[in-house]
């Protein structure tokens, strides 16, 4: 249950592009459902980019005045897009100076969640190009990281949350936020094992099924009174991990894994399960990091 005293906001990274505002919106959603302010971020990027060689490059003064004039006109117009959305939301925007990575990882440091778009890029340009930072930002981020693909997905009702669980410490916080989720969201929810017999030899398979099972009741178990309004339905799928998530959640909410858990079965670490899924799932997915325990004094 999200507390009435916790105002942490909710952060989003604005696209330039005013015809890419899947992202926005459900971030200003996110944020009347949690009853919070709404964060607005855009960050510029370096003067060098954007120049062909025979152009005149403007000294550092005027491209710096064009950058930031730029920037403001973004935010504004992502500001106006917000609070039509969400009238009763508080908006603000942050105009900042560096890498997009580095600024919203900073942000999420005090934010209940940072929300980024997503245009399904290919595997390469996921990994090593410039124009995604979801990859990255989920890795070091210090809050939940939502990715929302454009265009529109369209959920099926009634709705519901996908959520992996793979019995390690990772996935149970990543359960944590899916009830969270399904609740703000009055949506139910299915928690899924994947398990994956063919990635190692397994003698008695029956014996690993129920294995797998135990790990999944004994995740979810005592959760569900927290949030007795959320149906929850447990799931234990044969299949490669990444490719069963993506298939339960096609027509879901969300999607929630954990980053960097590995456990049970299935021989993953999560971490890469949380990368496979946002490369090929059609939903928002909700990559959580697993709270690391303070540095000893």
């Amino acid at each position: 249950m999200v507390s009435s005293t916790d105002r942490r906001p909710v952060v989003v990274g604005v696209d330039p592009d005013p015809a890419k505002r899947m992202a926005l919106a459900w971030a200003a959603d996110e944020a009347a459902r949690r009853r919070v302010p709404l964060r607005l971020v855009h960050a510029e990027g370096t003067p060098t980019r954007g120049y062909r060689k025979r152009e005149v490059r403007p000294s550092w003064e005027e491209w710096n005045q064009a950058l930031h004039a730029a920037g403001e006109h973004v935010l504004q117009e992502a500001a106006t897009f917000g609070e039509n959305r969400q009238p009763q939301v508080e908006v603000s925007g942050l105009l900042a100076e560096g890498d997009p990575v580095w600024v919203l990882r900073e942000q999420s440091r005090d934010a209940a969640v940072v929300v980024v778009g997503s245009q399904h890029l290919s595997r390469v340009e996921e990994v090593f190009g410039t124009a995604s930072v979801a990859l990255p930002l989920m890795a070091h981020a210090s809050c939940p990281v939502v990715v929302v693909p454009e265009p529109e997905h369209s959920p099926r009702q009634p709705p519901y949350f996908v959520v992996g669980v793979d019995g390690s410490a990772h996935s149970a916080v990543a359960l944590d936020f899916a009830f969270e989720e399904a609740a703000l969201h009055g949506a139910a929810l299915r928690a899924v094992y994947a398990w994956w017999p063919g990635r190692f030899e397994v003698q008695d398979e029956e014996a690993a099924r129920q294995e797998c099972e135990r790990l999944l009741s004994e995740t979810v178990a005592g959760r569900t009174a927290a949030h007795p309004g959320v149906e929850l339905r447990q799931e234990l799928l044969v299949g490669h991990p990444v490719e069963a998530l993506t298939k339960a959640s096609a027509q879901a909410l969300g999607l929630v894994v954990g980053t960097r858990g590995h456990g049970g079965f299935t021989g993953m670490l999560l971490g890469s399960v949380s990368q496979g899924v946002l490369h090929h799932a059609r939903c928002p997915v909700i990559a959580v990091p697993h709270p690391h325990p303070p540095a000893a004094q």
